[in-house]
């Protein structure tokens, strides 16, 4: 609990001078398009909070030194492996020059380091032919590298609204540290907890009045130590299903499958182009009409802070049952055949005007 509490304040601190002197670096780190298809903004705000999540993370992992060296040591060789993908994302927010493809590119390279420098791939999914096929490091390796990529790219792309992203990342960070708890494994427990601090310390400007945005660099780092703190769990532990991090983390991973044959299958575009119709998007724009006629900045702000909650409900969704049954394949593959239906029945709805009318916001 130390650890956490010195990565949130860590995180604060660092995230309040960002926030105090947006002045001072706008013109390179602020988020000054309101107009695009993905904005839902009404001022220039800084994009880059990525940094005190970053400085919260490292200050807790060195101070932790001093008691568990070991574990201060493997936290820190992590987020070393992280860097890649945190600046690729870090130069964009400052550039806006970085392509999702090399971003991606840096990601993949993040996660191959991660495989060197600390042993860590998937090794198993509970399937006989490919847990045989994973004793490969040919075939276990590349699998991980896209998984972990895959997952950056999915924190990107709920990073949609104030709050959205962190929280979803909050609470699988909790979800993995009850479980690291549960089986004894310290380097997920504290990395987990220190990620949940130094989100926390983040989220405080974030939500619900949006001060300051995650940006690419704090998505893609974000996404990069879910992936990796998960793969880790349950390749040191088998005990732990391989099905657990898969429905903790099935909501923004279904929504880029989902979004990729949306976009390939249904609208014939490529998946690389943006569009406004993601679900959140949807959530934002059809069940927040008690809004819809108002274009007042702090009627906006507020409907964009209003769109999380429904996001954070449809994830706990998920993690709530991966979390008690940690332990059961059957149950948690079932929960993700469930989770999915669930998903799609709901965009549906929405997408078709029929949203239930329980989940219809009015003033």
């Amino acid at each position: 609990m130390l650890s956490l509490a010195i990565a949130l304040v860590v995180s604060f601190v660092a995230t309040l001078l960002i926030v105090r002197y947006a002045h001072v670096h706008a013109r390179f780190s602020g988020d000054s398009d309101v107009a695009g298809v993905q904005k839902f903004h009404v001022r220039p705000v800084p994009r880059i909070g990525g940094v005190g999540i970053l400085a919260g993370l490292i200050v807790a992992a060195t101070a932790l030194g001093f008691s568990y060296p070991a574990v201060s040591r493997d936290i820190l060789l992590l987020v070393a492996c992280g860097l890649p993908a945190f600046l690729s994302g870090f130069i964009e927010d400052l550039t806006k020059k970085v392509t999702p493809t090399a971003r991606l590119i840096c990601t993949m390279f993040a996660a191959l380091l991660a495989w060197l420098l600390l042993d860590i791939h998937i090794t198993r999914i509970d399937v006989g032919v490919a847990d045989r096929a994973l004793m490969l490091a040919v075939v276990s390796v590349p699998l991980t590298v896209l998984c972990v990529a895959g997952m950056a790219n999915a924190v990107n792309i709920i990073d949609g609204f104030n709050g959205l992203a962190a929280m979803v990342a909050m609470i699988m960070f909790a979800s993995l540290g009850y479980v690291g708890f549960q089986v004894q494994d310290p380097v997920v427990l504290t990395t987990s907890m220190i990620m949940v601090g130094a989100i926390l310390g983040f989220f405080i400007f974030n939500f619900p009045g949006g001060l300051i945005f995650l940006g690419d660099g704090g998505a893609y780092f974000l996404g990069f130590m879910l992936a990796e703190i998960a793969v880790l769990l349950v390749m040191r532990n088998p005990q732990v299903s391989p099905w657990y991090p898969a429905l903790m983390v099935i909501y923004p991973a279904f929504e880029v499958c989902f979004s990729i044959y949306r976009k390939r299958f249904v609208r014939g575009i490529s998946p690389g182009i943006p569009d406004g119709v993601h679900l959140h998007m949807l959530v934002y724009k059809r069940l927040m009409r008690w809004a819809a006629g108002a274009r007042t900045a702090s009627t906006l702000t507020q409907r964009n802070s209003l769109t999380s909650p429904y996001l954070w409900l449809l994830c706990l969704l998920a993690v709530i049952p991966a979390t008690v049954f940690w332990r059961h394949s059957l149950v948690l593959a079932l929960c993700c055949v469930a989770f999915m239906v669930t998903y799609v029945w709901l965009y549906l709805r929405i997408v078709r005007f029929k949203a239930p009318r329980w989940l219809i916001f009015k003033k």
